[in-house]
């Protein structure tokens, strides 16, 4: 790339990496604080970025923080002996034509991710780097309202980009605007552009090269209008009269200045040429095979140059790659390569188009997904881009809209279901009550629930794709039996089959005499932060009068305290460190105290002046009232208390414990110390030499929540003024005559919540079977809290215990393999090797209607894959052209032959099944 120079050349030579680090720091405190909608925020490389990190931290201990914020990053740990990083490089964030038009410096490389690719500076801090440093681009972006409520604050780093057509001049042009910006603002551009006389001009919403919708309401955002990325603007001129020219319009098409197809808005005749012969009749009605010959490319989203297509087979046609969009591609060429989806769509199905029906997307969606399935099975293996289709899906799902990575089961999921509304041949759906089994037969109550679904619900979607199972709950209490009879889509089956998980802590108590323990708890997998503490109640054996409180330790420090009893216990990760206190019952006026434990951390040939104070071992937890005035006396009798479980024998004048990490109980030792410490003091009962000692060299630091120094009097009998927040920090700096007197072994290190041992991994590393996973997914088991079933006998809800069996099998199987798991904090993908069948699937005995008279075998001819970690990942699909008997992956554009033994793999994500045919199914009996 060719070198980028903007904004200023000053230098920060007359500062230190240190200055520069706390001067940065500071501002961008301060800007942080202050941001507010309408604000910019600069991009700035994340190569750049990390390398003037690791410069202005040379001199920092290793700091604790996850980098959350760009405070935070200013504080992060560094190397020493670092160059001072040269000018600002933003030209990896900027295509190569940007460089060359300095016009277009902010056009963007559509794939870039937040923390991966770039930082978000504030004015602030972007200005002052800026002036150090120079260089650029420059690329500056605007903080907006986002979110449901549109009270969330994001930068919008993409925003909309417009084609706008002109008519009746037929003249074209780009345009990046705010989705936040008005219509107003929009038609002010337009008229810019193009040098109108905006009194006769009025714009169109142009999606899909119809007139949408009149943009009158000027004040409306162009996000409430729902405009999407890469969307058509129509630009119309009016003649004198308020009227524009029909009949100029109508010639512009017919002579192929719209491709109607495209994105791209204009294209003159003699920039291309194009023969047909064959392919699509006018009205787009009808399909009829042929060849397509281009000799020049005239959009770029269908087609390519040069390429010839007469006589190359069918199907292998590709998906161009829009920016992490294999996850709809792989999931496209599954349906598209559906036998009974291909023999229909290439057929005349607009009849059965369902244009009124308010669940489905005015047919809109199933012309898309029957335009694109038409272009992938003609003839050719001319990679096509699915823009438009793309586009209509951001219109319908948003959630799908930009460039970000999704998740390939969810989009089928919808596009399914979409379809099917889009399809569905009833108009009128008729409002059903459907009854409850109440000991009918099963062949009754399941025929009845299934003509009440088809009643609502009938179209090509639920002739292929839809099923039935027996669902069957029982409630605990009453044992009240409740059976329905519910379609499925698709099954999505378990790769942990274990409802229950186990979760390891260490327990420490509050008595001054126990050492903490290790517990282990099962809790359900689905459960919350109150179900563990109930587990832990019972386990520990906590005492009237005691309360508990779950912290995960991170870094020597408690990271967090769960505090609500409704946080899922899936946000504790099975490499998480948990520790629980014990204390004293604490009202609402009490403070907590957290001991941290730290030690000077010297490296081999540093002098002394570097010597760090780092947090060390696990952080004790204690707590005292408000009630009464808390004194430098009091907080140093709590420390001692808490210290006390680990006084080494040989302190207190007795004969050592043969085991010096497990010292012997002591009960009598601080008898007194519960009245001493109502009186604010150390208590007065004689103590040894060795206690006296200890009492002396407890250095200590108490530090509030807002990381403010909270100063300690010299008397100890002063009281001290605590801020108001729920906890204050107590720094202990630990000496070797402390080392002396306490034994800490035990606290180096806690037991991680879920220890795979080699017996574990080995277990884990085995092939797993798909038909395990399905007898999982059947297995009864108990609803999990938030789902907890109303039962009619008792009037209350219930943990209901639930069966689910398959009725009847649809003839398309979809099986989503359940590799991802979601929580408000993590994200987690299972590698585990399933063991599939690709031929004779045979699911008879899974299916509880036993009056079925043929075998319930099924053929694997389809599958999406799913490699690498959440969210980097990528997404292909392994497909059998039925025709030629042969399997092909497919990797976005790329189409390669395979072999029938590289069909299975660990990447498998969803797989796609079809009923052998009868004669088949005769064989196997």
């Amino acid at each position: 790339m060719a070198e980028v120079s903007m904004g200023s050349s000053g230098s920060s030579t007359d500062l230190s990496p240190e200055e520069e680090r706390v001067f940065i720091r500071d501002i961008a405190i301060a800007a942080e604080a202050n941001s507010k909608e309408g604000d910019t925020f600069y991009l700035i490389t994340q190569r750049w970025w990390q390398e003037w990190i690791e410069y202005v931290n040379q001199d920092q201990p290793c700091n604790t923080n996850d980098g959350s914020s760009l405070s935070e990053h200013c504080d992060s740990g560094g190397s020493s002996n670092l160059k001072k990083p040269s000018r600002i490089d933003n030209s990896d964030l900027i295509y190569d034509s940007s460089l060359e038009d300095p016009s277009n410096a902010s056009e963007i490389v559509e794939t870039l991710q937040e923390g991966r690719d770039y930082v978000l500076l504030p004015q602030e801090v972007w200005n002052q780097l800026s002036s150090w440093y120079g260089g650029g681009p420059t690329l500056a972006r605007r903080v907006i309202s986002s979110g449901l409520s549109q009270t969330e604050l994001a930068v919008e780093v993409y925003p909309l980009r417009l084609q706008l057509l002109l008519m009746p001049k037929s003249d074209h042009s780009a345009i990046r605007i705010s989705k936040k910006e008005t219509i107003r603002e929009l038609h002010r551009r337009a008229c810019e552009i193009f040098e109108l006389n905006s009194e006769h001009v009025r714009i169109w919403d142009y999606y899909g090269h119809q007139k949408y919708s009149l943009m009158n309401d000027l004040d409306k955002t162009l996000d409430d209008a729902n405009l999407q990325m890469d969307q058509d603007i129509l630009v119309e001129m009016l003649d004198i009269n308020g009227t524009t020219s029909s009949s100029h319009i109508q010639s512009v098409q017919e002579n192929g200045l719209v491709d109607e197809d495209s994105t791209s808005i204009l294209i003159e005749p003699s920039k291309s040429s194009l023969s047909v012969a064959g392919g699509f009749s006018s009205n787009r009605n009808a399909f009829r095979s042929g060849s397509v010959e281009v000799s020049q490319s005239f959009d770029s989203t269908y087609s390519s140059t040069g390429v010839t297509t007469r006589g190359s087979p069918a199907g292998l046609t590709g998906l161009l790659n829009l920016g992490n969009t294999c996850f709809m591609n792989s999931a496209i060429q599954c349906l598209v390569h559906t036998p009974e989806f291909a023999s229909y769509f290439q057929e005349d199905y607009h009849q059965e188009i369902n244009w009124q029906n308010p669940l489905g997307m005015v047919g809109e969606l199933a012309l898309a997904f029957g335009d694109l399935l038409r272009k992938l099975w003609a003839p050719g293996r001319t990679p096509i881009a699915p823009r438009p289709f793309k586009a209509k899906l951001a219109r319908f799902a948003p959630q799908f809209g930009g460039y970000n990575q999704h998740d390939s089961q969810e989009l089928l999921a919808f596009l399914l279901d979409g379809l099917h509304e889009d399809l569905n041949r009833v108009k009128h759906k008729p409002y059903i009550n459907s009854r409850d089994a109440d000991g009918r037969p099963d062949e009754e109550v399941a025929d009845e629930f299934w003509a009440n679904h088809i009643a609502r619900n009938d179209s090509i979607i639920v002739d292929v794709c839809q099923g039935q199972y027996k669902s069957t709950l029982v409630c605990p209490q009453c044992k009240k039996v409740s059976v329905t009879f519910d379609p499925f889509m698709y099954l999505s089956l378990p790769l942990q089959f274990n409802t229950t998980r186990a979760i390891t802590l260490t327990v420490f108590s509050c008595d001054k005499t126990a050492l903490p323990s290790t517990i282990t708890v099962n809790v359900l997998k689905q459960g919350r932060y109150r179900d563990l503490i109930y587990a832990l109640e019972s386990a520990c054996s906590l005492k009237p009068g005691e309360d508990l409180k779950l912290a995960e330790i991170r870094n020597n420090l408690i990271h967090r305290l769960f505090e609500d009893p409704l946080t899922p216990l899936s946000t504790i990760k099975d490499d998480d460190h948990l520790a629980a206190y014990k204390l004293s019952e604490t009202s609402e006026n009490a403070v907590l105290l957290k001991l941290v434990l730290r030690r000077r951390d010297q490296k081999a040939g540093d002098r002394e002046s570097t010597v760090q104070l780092k947090p060390y071992g696990t952080p004790l937890l204690s707590s005292a009232s408000r009630g009464n005035a808390l004194t430098k006396g009091k907080i140093l009798c709590i420390v001692q208390n808490m210290l006390s479980p680990f006084r080494k024998e040989e302190s207190m004048g007795k004969k050592a414990n043969p085991e010096p990490h497990i010292p012997e109980r002591r009960s009598a030792r601080f008898n007194n110390s519960e009245e001493d410490d109502k009186n604010g003091g150390l208590r007065k009962a004689k103590k040894s030499s060795s206690s006296e000692v200890a009492a002396s060299k407890l250095s200590l630091q108490l530090i509030d929540e807002n990381n403010k120094t909270v100063n300690l009097p010299e008397d100890e009998a002063e009281a001290i003024k605590l801020p108001l927040s729920a906890s204050v920090t107590v720094y202990l700096d630990w000496t070797p005559e402390l080392s002396g007197i306490y034994d800490i072994t035990c606290l180096e290190s806690l037991p991680e919540v879920l220890k795979y041992g080699p017996a574990t991994k080995k277990a884990r590393s085995e092939p797993l079977s798909l038909y395990s996973c399905l007898e999982a997914f059947l297995r009864e088991e108990p609803l999990v809290p938030d789902e907890m079933w109303f039962c009619p006998q008792c009037n209350e809800r219930r943990q209901a215990s639930k069966k689910l069996d398959l009725w009847r099998l649809p003839e398309v199987l979809v099986i989503h393999l359940k590799r991802f798991s979601y929580s408000r904090s993590m994200k987690h993908k299972l590698e585990t090797f399933v063991n599939f069948p690709i031929h004779d699937l045979d699911l008879t005995k899974y299916v509880a209607n036993k009056n079925l008279s043929r075998p319930q075998l099924y053929e694997l001819y389809a599958l999406t894959n799913h490699y690498g970690g959440m969210g980097s990942g990528h997404y292909t699909a392994h497909i059998k052209l039925l025709d030629e008997n042969k399997w092909y992956s497919f990797d976005d554009s790329h189409i390669s032959h395979i072999n029938e033994d590289d069909v299975k793999s660990g990447a498998a994500y969803v797989l796609f099944y079809r009923r052998k045919s009868d004669d088949a199914a005769e064989k196997m009996k």
